[in-house]
């Protein structure tokens, strides 16, 4: 999965002209690295559909604060320009599947 960050986030989420799931995370966020490897399951099954990226927040503080990410993990599904969807918490992947159902 590719790493965004405050700088090229408008480019790599908003200009994109497919779903992109952003999972905001940070290396001490232990629920984070239980959702990682799920998620990067689902990027290689469904990534045709939905662009699965990652932001790490004590990096990039900017973009978090933009959309009043206040915990981890939090995942915001970005379609236009705009948060369509937000998933907050570590899920199973069924779970997230579900959630994430209406773009993949």
């Amino acid at each position: 999965m590719k790493a965004v960050t405050d700088a090229d986030f408008a480019s790599e989420v908003l200009d994109s002209d497919k779903p992109v799931l952003v999972d905001f995370w940070a290396e001490w966020c232990g629920p984070c690295r239980m959702v990682a490897p799920i998620l990067e399951e689902i990027s290689r099954t469904h990534g045709d559909k939905l662009e699965i990226v990652k932001l790490n927040i004590d990096e990039n503080p900017q973009v978090p604060a933009t959309y009043g990410v206040m915990q981890i993990p939090t995942m915001n599904v970005y379609q236009n320009g705009e948060v369509v969807k937000q998933i907050m918490g570590a899920k199973p992947k069924a779970a997230l599947l579900r959630d994430l159902a209406e773009f993949i």
